[in-house]
């Protein structure tokens, strides 16, 4: 049998930082090959500002999102959005998870209801809500926003309305990449 834990099956990983874009580069060791998984928006260019319909100053809906093909021992995806620059800590903004493999895509404004037509679940956020809730931070100087795609190994066995805690700790040891996109929102 052979190991998998020996050099020459062993997965390298390098990030790369690059204008509001955190990119999990996975890269096999044996052949070196770098396998990309990168998320990334229409509504705004990684590191500007979100636009305002994307938050609770205007229609407060979802921005469309795409990424490209995960690991291939990919089972699902999840996505966490949140604001660390809140005043009482990190503010979560959406808890998604169970997407389906086969997708690449959310579309702009998905519904705020527990499970989606594709079968993914919603979470619920810091106002107490399922799915989406745009940038609504006090006046002052911009807050960030993370856009946090993960590929798994395996499908989340948490009802919807999880919390980030919860989907978090489920996702322990199956995340197989990750992508990250920062808006900036202020009022």
């Amino acid at each position: 049998m052979q190991n998998p834990f020996a050099p020459q099956n062993l997965l390298r990983l390098a990030v790369v930082l690059s204008l509001g874009v955190t990119t999990i580069i996975l890269f096999h060791h044996a052949s070196g090959a770098a396998v990309s998984f990168q998320l990334s928006t229409n509504a705004f260019s990684p590191g500007e500002s979100i636009p305002k319909t994307f938050t609770c100053d205007g229609l407060d809906v979802s921005p469309q999102l795409t990424w490209n093909d995960p690991p291939a021992t990919t089972q699902s995806f999840a996505l966490i959005i949140d604001d660390p620059d809140a005043p009482a800590g990190t503010w979560v903004h959406w808890v998604l998870y169970n997407l389906p493999i086969s997708a690449r895509e959310l579309a702009e404004n998905v519904p705020n209801r527990e499970q989606l037509s594709n079968g993914a679940h919603q979470g619920r956020n810091d106002f107490n809500k399922f799915g989406y809730g745009g940038p609504c931070p006090p006046p002052g100087k911009p807050h960030r926003y993370f856009f946090k795609l993960y590929a798994l190994d395996t499908k989340l066995h948490l009802k919807p309305g999880a919390i980030k805690a919860d989907v978090e700790r489920a996702m322990q040891d199956h995340i197989r990449a990750q992508s990250q996109l920062i808006g900036l929102y202020s009022r």
